[in-house]
């Protein structure tokens, strides 16, 4: 799966969860400044990546890097390689 492929997928999860517009959703989205995201929505979007993606569960101590769109797909493209 190529980069492109994962943000595609990524911003339909994004877009989904957040009540937008895939289009709105960029690489650059950062999920608590340009989304409002609390925890609670970061633990659900978490959810639907590892069952999207199929990567097992992902680790608390990765979820602090995780602050924008392209962050969490570069991540899951590291797992999924």
């Amino acid at each position: 799966m190529s980069v492109e492929e994962i943000f595609q997928t990524m911003r339909e999860l994004v877009a989904e969860q957040f009540a937008m517009e895939p289009a709105e959703v960029s690489m650059e989205t950062a999920f608590e400044e340009d989304l409002g995201a609390d925890s609670v929505d970061l633990v659900e979007l978490v959810m639907a990546m590892e069952e999207e993606f199929e990567v097992g569960e992902i680790q608390e101590e990765d979820l602090g890097g995780l602050k924008t769109v392209g962050d969490a797909v570069n991540y899951i493209a590291g797992k999924v390689k």
